[in-house]
């Protein structure tokens, strides 16, 4: 054990015990994995969903959403409340609450830190560090009051008219002009509060070092194996509801109301890439619940679409989630052999459009848990447009003439067509070195092929393509988004020319498309954002930066200890309310075994 963390643990066990009576009941572990490794635990870098739903444990934005209110609600977090709201929607006050403390950590000089106005302010000023290139950074430049400041020459120590602390517990945050999305932005992780001293004492290392104020805290981490999170003892979170509750949630609304959060002692957390692993982890009881069977694994737990009655004789329970997720295949718009905006370029990208099988991608791969992706927007997302249809269907022999008359006609002994210049045409698609991956790999293999196109796959880490991605090192790979605010601006701006090298992989860079995103970003949801929706779904399915492919239904599986879980669209755990029925785990187990 290094110095470092033989000293948090000794923080860690006398703050227990100075404020824990002695412990008569046992410990309770919620068991639970991550799809992918977890990279750096810094809320202003990291951006993959194995990360970020460890953020959101152990970090503490101001706002967050409430747990059972649908549609989607903002309530205060560290905040008291909402924030008042006053000049025309430009200034947002937030009265921070009394008695929050960060985790230990030895930058505190064995002192308690309490958070504070000031924490936020250089917080959120840190998004804005040229050095650390956050990638949520475009939530908030250009939109707060004087932060050109900060781009022109950046430090800690500018003052900026639009982020300020009034005084210790009192945070104004004025924009330049209204943006009806801005309290979703101060719900993500990146808003989240961290204190200077810690990122001062580890210069570059930030993420190696988290220390936040959320509800649990690092314990253990052995990276891209195991993280285990244990209760944070400073933790002054309690549940209360905040308006009306869905009558089915009722009980769940008195079970958790005035109950100080967390509810488990610690959270063992296992990184678990394949499949096959998670679903067996699950049958065999390691885990408590299983967000999204995976598509190959579904005839495992499911039978006529119902639980099979073996597992549901133990107890466990399914349900059907529609996530707030787009599969897409984004197509690097830099990339010297399917990028450009020539039109035998965009007669390529169409044509791999129209190649995509979208019936065999369900019916096949996602085992019919999924709809046709007519856009970038899914289901239940403001802007989300029902009637909306894709000009781009799947048509492998328009894909083939479309090819033929712009200049790939020629071919090569072995069938496959050439460049216009009659060099040799080999697409690179990167892909997860998983079980999945490698189906997936197939299923594009076989509708490339039907189009005459050579395509060859490359391997990784998720973690290592996006980094390449946002490198412009990677020609194509088919990823997901899922939705950090419930907005259509959310999955707009994947495809933002300034946002190039940071989420919009593609590099897409149309003034058309920049134009009217601008444009609808600042208007609210309605009939003239609207309209510029469908423009920008026309332009995109005009130039084919992307392919949009599906929407996912989720099929959630959960083992019959376990307590309070309702799956938010937004939020990506619900560690925080959940509570195990160790008597009820330990007689499951043992009858299973």
């Amino acid at each position: 054990m290094t110095p470092f963390r033989q000293t948090i643990t000794a923080l860690f066990i006398a703050t227990v015990m100075a404020a824990t009576p002695a412990m008569s009941a046992p410990m309770k572990t919620l068991h639970m994995f991550l799809s992918t490794s977890e990279t750096g635990l810094d809320p202003a870098v990291a951006s993959d969903l194995a990360t970020l739903s460890l953020l959101e444990n152990l970090f503490d934005p101001l706002l967050r959403y409430d747990y059972l209110a649908r549609p989607v609600k903002l309530i205060g977090n560290t905040a008291t409340a909402m924030p008042e709201v006053s000049d025309g929607g430009k200034t947002y006050t937030f009265h921070i609450r009394p008695g929050i403390y960060f985790t230990p950590d030895p930058a505190f000089n064995g002192k308690k830190r309490e958070v504070t106005a000031a924490d936020y302010v250089y917080s959120l000023t840190r998004l804005y560090d040229p050095q650390i290139k956050s990638p949520f950074a475009f939530f908030f430049e250009g939109k707060i009051l004087g932060d050109a400041a900060l781009k022109e020459h950046f430090s800690y120590d500018t003052p900026i008219p639009g982020l300020q602390a009034l005084d210790r517990y009192t945070l104004r945050i004025r924009l330049a002009a209204p943006d009806f999305n801005f309290p979703f932005y101060l719900a993500t992780p990146a808003a989240s509060v961290v204190a200077r001293e810690v990122i001062a004492a580890y210069p570059g290392q930030a993420g190696n070092h988290p220390v936040g104020t959320g509800p649990f805290m690092l314990a253990e981490w052995k990276r891209s194996d195991r993280i285990v999170l244990e209760k944070n003892p400073y933790s002054t979170a309690v549940f209360h509801a905040s308006g009306k509750v869905d009558p089915a949630d009722q009980a769940l609304a008195a079970a958790l109301e005035g109950q100080r959060l967390p509810l488990v002692d610690r959270i063992d957390i296992k990184i678990a890439e394949e499949f096959q692993g998670r679903m067996l982890g699950f049958l065999g009881g390691e885990y408590d619940y299983l967000e999204q069977v995976p598509e190959a694994m579904t005839d495992m737990v499911l039978q006529d679409g119902k639980l099979k009655p073996a597992l549901a004789a133990r107890g466990m329970q399914l349900y059907r989630f529609p996530v707030l997720q787009t599969y897409y295949l984004w197509i690097n718009m830099e990339d010297p052999v399917v990028g450009g905006y020539s039109k035998e370029k965009v007669a390529l990208r169409r044509a791999i459009s129209l190649s995509y099988n979208n019936l065999e991608d369900i019916a096949l791969l996602k085992k019919g848990l999924a709809i046709k992706a007519e856009s970038p927007l899914p289901p239940n997302v403001l802007g989300y447009d029902p009637a909306y249809r894709s000009p781009v269907p799947y048509d492998p022999a328009l894909a083939n003439a479309l090819l033929d008359r712009f200049g790939y006609q020629k071919r090569d002994p072995d069938g496959f067509r050439r460049a216009p210049d009659g060099s040799v045409l080999t697409l690179a698609m990167s892909s997860e070195a998983t079980v999945g991956g490698r189906l997936r790999d197939e299923m594009w293999r076989k509708c490339l092929t039907t189009v005459g196109l050579r395509v060859v796959f490359r391997s990784d880490k998720k973690t290592e393509i996006i980094k390449a991605s946002r490198l412009g090192k990677v020609q194509m790979f088919e990823t997901n988004w899922v939705a950090d605010f419930p907005d259509g601006d959310n999955f707009y701006q994947l495809l933002y020319g300034p946002n190039a090298g940071r989420a919009n992989y593609a590099r897409f860079n149309l003034p058309a498309y920049n134009e009217r995103y601008e444009q609808a970003r600042v208007l609210a949801d309605g009939p003239a954002r609207q309209k510029l929706y469908i423009e920008m779904n026309q332009l995109i399915q005009a130039y084919n930066p992307w392919v949009p492919l599906t929407h996912v239904i989720s099929a959630d599986l959960r083992q019959p200890w376990l307590k309070n879980y309702k799956r938010h669209p937004v939020e990506l755990t619900p560690w925080r309310y959940l509570d195990v029925d160790l008597a009820e785990r330990k007689r499951v187990n043992n009858m299973a075994h």
